[in-house]
């Protein structure tokens, strides 16, 4: 059944020109997302930066979702509706880059929340990495190519090398030609090599590790038939599998990989996964093979899961050696797939030591973790302060649908010591703000408090008070997440409450958020049950909720017919409540030591509460149930009248709203001669209920007026705003959901006069009628306006502009959102507002809808919380200053600064120690030692800019090798500060000097094309003893020889003095910047700096 929605907006009748052509223009709308809070639905990638903790999550529809600590969280929507296959961070530089399934490379600014620049890719990408650190991406694709791409973040662009490495090219350096053409799979950097030595998979099984520095292929495997240790899953010990050794024939040909990971941290041991659900440990420490070599069966072993024939294929592998990570030896492996098909589905952790050699590899333990929910991804988190590239302590988890679930190190290790195969641990649940489900969220109220008011005021002042204490579903102390920067207002001490955002829940329970910021923030929660008092039904699910600004009275009613008030106001706990029903009233004490807020407890009818409303002044409260209505008195907490059924209609009440009598003049002055002087004038209560009926009840009289014989919408709520000039403070205007009508009035002013002509609009599931209320309480039902809907609507919202109703909002069958002007209903815009946050319309999405007039609308979806913006121009909610920041710039300098400080001392204890090994080593002669492939050669990542960036060069002219020639250091080589004296233009440029070089080349040339024919002047001659010591003789005696010598030993002594005390000022100045960095890390970690 569909009930009808009711809003009266007091507008005036006869108003200015712009209210009466339409107050609503179609370029005063600007929809966008302020916030969103929760995990999508179509959660499917992982991407985490272990320096600004910060937690990325790409999803099926082409939504980012990026998670810091402290309620920080943005949403990213790409203009294509696609999912992310590949997702990755640029580390500690603000920037995200995702891939997606059409091959579109995009790059995201965190700080700015917007799309950069992205690329869109020629062939499928079937591998992708990003050089961690640096602006560095390597991608693979379809057809074997291996490209690399630059990012420059100042000029927003993605450009790509001309240099590439094609399938084809790497074949046939490995000895393997294959005229096939096989997609690369995998692309992993080797830890500790900056970049230079990349593994490069092929779907074929081929893997060659490559050095981009040498040119050259460092390891080789897979391809061709290979002798392999065979290692059987099913477990021999009761704490793991030391599986049996036996040697069988394994044809690498058909393996095509599907999974590969680092099993050490120094790139020693690669884990690769097969389609067929094996899994190869490859030792890469040995010797780069020949030429069409592979690699010993020694360096390979084979582990099985499951002795099945028939197995899944291996999905993910991760590799953790924070178990025992003082040896590179030892670690855990975590693993989807690989059993049986139709198995549980599970993650299974395999822990694996070895102590010299792949042959000693044994599988201590296996653990499977049972998933809640199918398997999407998972990622593991660097422990902070670990020196181990890999060393990894947590892990997320990312099941379906949208669940996040956190292992940390004690987790992991309970995992690990339980004997059963299939053991439960505990998970550390992702922290929600607001719970949408356990319990489930089942009514809403987004309430903005009038300007220039007390109520905002002490509002702050109870939630400064009721903030202290840790808040329901709050972090832990040990949430890896703490990324991003709160905005200042947010933060700042003393911001004053200007909107509260209400949520009522299956369990009785309600929840008070500060709203009035682009960010949700913690007030208060209100538990169902009263404080040591046993009221039956007071933990039945809220069905509405309604709150007087001007008394901060809370009333909550539930399915049971039970409704609550709770005082808001400092100081207000209770040592007694008053339960009210039908018979009774009855005061009931508070245990003592228990506080409580529950004012009055109203037990009056057996039916669901289907409608609340305050009276304007707060002193009444109407409540409207699925048989009757009642008038309750908030000062003495009474009854004052009850009537079970609205006259002439027995369908339930769905909407009460208040107006106060000034509101309609004709009515007053019939009324004026019997009220007292200086009396004030009372309130008028309109009900509507389901079959359209419109009922006007004052002092006890009832007049009744049937609006509309259409189908009605389900479900309305009640509004009153009330902009009359009265200098009393009149309650915010404000709606519970889509299963309410709203009642609200405003007046204006004209020509000094106060014209009093409010107008009803009632909303319909097919139509929207627009009433003068003069005419209702006449008993006439002629609507001034009426339009009808393309589709059934379900749920609508006046919206206002500058405290002036200027149109409204209504939410179709389709989930399109048609947005009107008022008063005379023209359709403005059509648009589909859930298409922003890629939600589909979902059964009773209404009943958690809310806005609070002024084009603001909060949105539930399952586990998903957004905030939408409607109207252009708002101060806050779209100044970006005004938004949690997701880049931490401070936190990125004291990174940067430690990493150079740390690389500039790796060079210093390595320089000296160099050159006088390579020295030592040229004087013995030695022979050259095997090379290591785990140890890279020292490079950064300016060394790849010059490979793949740098514009191709003419081949150099032949030179001499002078490898041979020994190179003899000399002091009198080193300069110091001692700059070469200039040379003067006028030395160079002379006629002289250019005539005299002229000369002397044109002799040269002579004597270099005679002395091939002229045989005299190639033989030797032998010289006389004068002439050799005219050339070499030095003039003077003995004495001035070894003075010479001594000025020159003095000179050497003077330059090694100079050179010691510019040593002592570096390193003193470096040992500085050292304790100044790594003190502002320490600190960074244990607190934020605005915390400071």
């Amino acid at each position: 059944m569909f009930a009808k929605k009711l809003f009266d907006k007091a507008l005036l009748h006869h108003s200015n020109h712009k209210l009466r052509h339409g107050g609503l223009q179609g370029n005063e709308l600007d929809p966008r997302i302020v916030f969103h809070y929760g995990i999508p639905s179509t959660a499917s990638v992982l991407a985490f930066d272990p320096i600004q903790r910060l937690l990325a999550i790409g999803t099926l529809d082409g939504r980012l979702k990026v998670i810091g600590g402290d309620n920080i969280e943005g949403l990213l929507v790409s203009p294509k509706q696609l999912p992310y296959k590949y997702l990755e961070f640029l580390q500690n530089q603000g920037h995200l880059v995702g891939v997606l399934n059409d091959n579109d490379i995009q790059v995201w600014n965190l700080e700015s929340r917007s799309l950069v620049c992205s690329l869109q890719w020629e062939s499928d990408i079937t591998a992708f990495s990003v050089v961690s650190g640096s602006h560095f991406i390597y991608v693979g694709d379809q057809h074997g190519l291996f490209s690399v791409i630059k990012f420059e973040a100042e000029e927003g662009q993605l450009l790509k090398s001309s240099h590439n490495l094609s399938a084809k090219f790497l074949r046939e350096a490995a000895g393997f030609p294959d005229p096939s053409v096989q997609p690369i799979i995998g692309i992993l950097l080797q830890p500790s090599s900056s970049g230079n030595r990349i593994l490069i998979a092929f779907e074929d099984g081929l893997l060659i590790l490559w050095d981009v520095s040498e040119a050259r292929i460092v390891f080789l495997g897979g391809g061709k038939d290979l002798q392999l240790k065979d290692e059987d899953g099913s477990p021999s010990t009761e704490t793991g599998a030391n599986l049996p050794a036996n040697v069988t024939e394994q044809n690498l040909v058909d393996k095509e990989i599907t999974a590969l990971c680092w099993a050490s941290s120094t790139g020693s041991i690669l884990a690769v996964g097969y389609l067929d659900g094996d899994i190869l440990l490859w030792n890469l420490s040995s010797a780069a093979p020949s030429k069409g070599q592979q690699t010993s069966s020694k360096n390979v072993i084979k582990l099985q899961l499951s002795t099945a024939e028939r197995r899944l294929p291996v999905i993910v592998l991760q590799w953790s050696d924070s178990y025992k990570s003082q040896s590179d030896s030892a670690g855990q492996l975590f693993v989807y797939g690989g059993d049986e098909i139709g198995s549980e589905e599970v993650l299974t952790v395999l822990t694996l030591e070895w102590s010299s050699g792949m042959e000693s590899v044994r599988c201590t333990n296996r653990a499977d973790l049972t998933l809640s929910g199918s398997f999407a991804d998972l990622t593991l988190l660097p422990s902070p302060g670990t020196k181990g590239l890999n060393s990894k302590d947590e892990v997320f988890v990312l099941t379906n649908p949208g669940q996040l679930h956190l292992y940390n190190s004690d987790s992991l290790s309970t995992l690990t010591s339980q004997q059963k195969r299939t053991p439960s641990v505990p998970a550390v649940e992702f922290p929600v703000l607001v719970p949408m489900a356990d319990p489930s969220l089942t009514v809403a109220k987004l309430i903005r408090l009038p300007s220039k008011s007390n109520s905002s005021k002490v509002l702050t002042e109870v939630a400064s008070a009721l903030r202290t204490g840790l808040r329901p579903g709050s972090a832990p102390s040990d949430w890896p997440l703490t990324g991003g920067v709160p905005s200042q207002l947010s933060t700042t001490k003393g911001a004053e409450v200007e909107c509260v955002y209400f949520v009522g829940y299956s369990n009785g329970s309600v929840l008070l958020c500060d709203a009035t910021h682009a960010v949700l923030s913690y007030i208060c929660k209100i538990e169902g049950e009263v404080n040591g008092t046993k009221v039956a039904g007071s933990d039945a699910p809220v069905t509405k909720l309604d709150f007087c600004s001007v008394s901060l009275l809370l009333a909550v009613g539930n399915e049971c017919g039970l409704v609550c008030i709770y005082d808001l106001k400092v100081h207000s706990s209770r040592q007694n409540f008053h339960f009210v029903t039908q018979s009774k009233s009855e005061v009931h004490d508070v245990p003592q030591g228990k506080e409580s807020r529950c004012s009055a407890v109203f037990s009056l009818l057996d039916s669901s509460v289907q409608a609340l409303s305050f009276a304007n002044s707060g002193t009444r409260l109407a409540i409207g149930f699925s048989s009757g209505r009642v008038v309750c008195n908030m000062t003495s907490f009474s009854v004052l009248f009850l009537i079970d059924g609205a006259p002439g209609s027995t369908s339930p009440i769905i909407s009460l709203v208040w107006k106060q009598e000034v509101c309609f003049q004709s009515y007053v002055n019939l009324k004026q001669s019997d009220t007292a002087a200086g009396n004030s004038l009372e309130e008028i209560l309109f009900v509507l209920s389901q079959d359209s009926i419109i009922n006007i009840v004052d002092e006890g009289s009832i007049s009744t007026s049937e609006a509309s014989n259409d189908k009605p919408q389900n479900g309305q709520s009640k509004n009153t705003a009330d902009n009359s000039p009265d200098e009393q403070e009149q309650p915010l205007s404000a709606r519970v959901n889509s299963s309410e009508a709203d009642l609200s009035s405003a007046e204006a002013s004209h020509s000094g006069d106060l014209m009093l002509d409010p107008l009803v609009l009632l909303c319909c599931e097919n139509s929207l009628r627009l009433f003068s209320a003069k005419s209702l309480i006449e008993g006439h039902k002629k609507p001034i306006h009426k339009v009808k809907h393309s589709k059934s609507s379900y749920w609508t919202s006046i919206l206002k502009k500058d405290d002036k109703v200027c149109g409204l909002l209504s939410l179709l069958q389709t989930g399109a959102f048609e947005i009107r002007s008022l008063p005379d209903l023209d359709l403005v815009a059509e648009s589909s507002l859930l298409s922003l946050l890629r939600w589909n319309y979902k059964v009773n999405m209404d009943k958690t809808m809310c806005s609070d007039d002024y084009g603001h609308i909060m949105l539930a979806n399952g586990s998903e919380l957004a905030l939408i913006s409607l109207l252009a121009g708002e101060s806050e909610f779209s100044n970006l200053e005004h938004l949690p920041c997701l880049h931490d710039k401070v936190l990125a300098a004291a990174a940067d600064a430690a990493f150079r400080f740390s690389t500039n001392q790796k060079k210093k204890q390595t320089m000296v120690p160099g050159i006088l090994g390579g020295i030592v080593k040229g004087l013995k002669g030695g022979k050259p030692s095997q090379t290591d492939v785990t140890k890279s050669p020292a490079s950064n990542y300016g060394n790849l800019e010059d490979i793949f960036f740098k514009p191709l060069l003419p081949d150099p002219l032949p030179t001499v090798d002078i490898a041979d020639n020994k190179v003899e250091l000399d002091i009198d080589d080193i300069e110091i500060d001692e700059p070469n004296p200039p040379i003067t233009k006028s030395s160079t440029s002379s006629p002289d000097v250019k005539s005299k070089q002229k000369d002397k080349l044109l002799r040269d040339r002579e004597k270099l094309f005679e002395g091939g024919t002229n045989k005299d002047d190639v033989k030797p001659r032998l010289r006389t003893p004068e002439e050799i010591m005219a050339a070499y003789r030095k003039t003077g005696d003995a004495s001035s020889a070894a003075a010479q010598a001594r000025n020159k030993l003095m000179e050497r002594q003077e330059k090694l003095e100079r050179i010691s005390q510019r040593t002592a000022e570096l390193q003193s100045g470096a040992e500085d910047f050292a304790s100044l960095a790594n003190e502002l890390v320490k600190t960074m970690e244990r607190r934020k700096w605005w915390q400071i």
